[in-house]
Parts: structure tokens; sequence; C-alpha cells
């Protein structure tokens, strides 16, 4: 298969029906290891926000389990997309989600922040480290996945092009980005997490050029300085390195796809294990979609101002 082959298979599928096989696509074959990165500083954009991050710090999630929790939330989005988001397997992903969520009360416009790091996170990092910038067609399917994410939560207002999501996400960080020290600790918990990947030696360069590659508002909003020029200039550069080697190897085989390898289930899991453990406990309830409310009741509003 040639380097650019799947790139054409791309262009020729429809970004709206197609978008979870685009999506398995971009993060299994043309960019597994951009994608995970730019997820990955997705995260960490949520931390900017006090809003969020004392919620998060509160459930001293990231500070007990850490590894378990960013593994569980990439699981439930791979969950969901599997099979494709209207399969029954990504149905019960999304109203395994739900559940989490329903224990907490959180504004509808902190889910479309949260919801606009993951569709332009993975963009802005491929577009600057990827061998490839994305195509059109995989713009819009990535968008397309967050509106489709957006309405199995029943988060309102989702935008209908990419442009909106990063419009969203710019003026949201704009009005919300601010320090507070929880910020720092659950990003401090999470760089823990992600240094951890790395032999012992290597876990203060692997943390130090994390920070290099974060701008200087996020940096800011979670209580860290900014990284000398030269350090964040080492740090873009081997980067764009890695994307030219990469440019020049054979495209994945269609029998290897990159497909996640959490470190909390080593032998597998199921949906149930993914989520605080309280979560199997709490009842299910059916998506937005699902719901048939009787004549007499109020205009439903979904799960709008829940999240965590």
């Amino acid at each position: 298969m040639g380097r650019y082959s799947r790139l054409r298979e791309i262009r020729r599928m429809d970004p709206v029906r197609d978008c979870a096989e685009i999506l398995r696509l971009i993060s299994q074959y043309e960019f597994p290891w951009d994608y995970r990165q730019g997820v990955s500083v997705a995260f960490l954009r949520d931390y900017g926000v006090p809003r969020i991050s004392v919620l998060l710090d509160r459930t001293q999630e990231f500070e007990r389990s850490g590894q378990k929790r960013y593994d569980d939330t990439v699981l439930i989005g791979y969950e969901m997309a599997a099979d494709g988001f209207d399969s029954e397997r990504g149905r019960a992903a999304a109203r395994h989600l739900n559940r989490i969520h329903g224990k907490y009360r959180i504004p509808n416009e902190d889910f479309l922040y949260v919801l606009a790091t993951t569709v332009v996170g993975p963009k802005r990092w491929i577009d600057r480290f990827g061998w490839r910038p994305l195509c059109p067609v995989e713009t819009e399917a990535l968008t397309e996945v967050g509106r489709k994410m957006a309405a199995m939560m029943g988060i309102e207002g989702a935008p209908d092009t990419y442009e909106g999501f990063e419009r969203l996400l710019d003026s949201y960080e704009e009005r919300m980005f601010a320090y507070d020290p929880a910020n720092r600790r659950v990003a401090n918990a999470t760089f823990r997490i992600m240094a951890s990947w790395y032999p012992r030696p290597l876990r203060p360069v692997i943390a130090r050029f994390s920070l290099a590659l974060l701008d200087e508002p996020l940096l800011r909003a979670l209580g860290f300085r900014a990284q000398p020029r030269w350090v964040r200039w080492a740090a873009a550069g081997s980067l764009r390195a890695r994307s030219r080697c990469v440019r020049l190897l054979p495209a994945r085989p269609r029998w290897l796809p990159s497909r996640p390898q959490p470190r909390s289930y080593p032998f597998g899991w199921r949906l149930d294990d993914l989520g605080p453990h309280w979560a199997g406990s709490r009842p299910l309830e059916p998506l937005p979609d699902e719901r048939r409310p009787s004549p007499s009741e109020a205009p439903l509003n979904g799960r709008a101002d829940q999240r965590t």
C-alpha cells in the first residue's frame, strides 16, 4: 500500500455518513501516535479552567488512580466509535459515560468546551507535527464525530463546522482560563502519569519536553513558566524531524491497526470496568434520542448541565 493511498480512499468517503470509519483510519492507521498526543493536550487544556479542574481535583481521581482515569477516558471514546456511533456497542458506551457524568451538575458550556478540545486538539497537533496535515474530508469527519457525541450526551449547541468548534474553544479559553492551585495539582498528576511511561532517567526530560510544547496562555493557567526558547525550538524541531521520517515509511498495513493498549487493563476490559468504582451501581438512563416524554411533561433538556 502506497503512503498516500489511504488518503485517496478517505477523500472518496462521505465525512458525515462515514465519520466513524474515517476516525478509525486517522487514529489507528494514518496518525495513531499524533492523534493520541493531540488528545493528551486536549486533556491538559481542560485543566486551565478552574471550574473544571476544581471538580477534578475534588474527586481525587487523578491523585488516587490517574493512569486508570486516563485509560478510561481513552477507552470510552474508543468503545463509542469502534463499531460506529449508532451501533449497540457505541450507544452502550454513551449510556455508561452519561451514567458517570450524571453524578455531577456542570454547565452546558463546559461540556461544549471539553468536546471542542477533542475536535480541535488532534487537528491542531496533526497539522503542526503530523507527517501530513488533515485533508478537508478528515476535518469534516472529526467535526461530525463531535456533533454525534454531543447528541448522544445531550450537549446543546454543538457547532456545525470545524471553524465553529475552533471559535468556541478560543473564545471560551479567553474568558475562562485563569490560574487556580487545583489547575496545577491536576496537571502535575497528569504529567506524572505521562512521565511514568518512560524509563526513570528520561522522566525529567520528558516533562520539560512536554511543557515546551504548550502555549503560554495554557502554561500561565496551569501555573508553569514558559520554557527557554532553545528548549521550545528543540522540542518542536525534534517532532518535525520525526514527521519527515514517518512520511518516508510505508503505510500501516490493514492487518496491523494501532489499538488502545491500556496499562490499567493488561488482560482486557469490559465496559463496566471503565470509570469510577461507584459508576456500576448507578442506574443507566436512555440516550436523549431514546427518551419518550409524555405529552404532559415539560420539554426535556437532556443532560446539558452535567459533566465530569
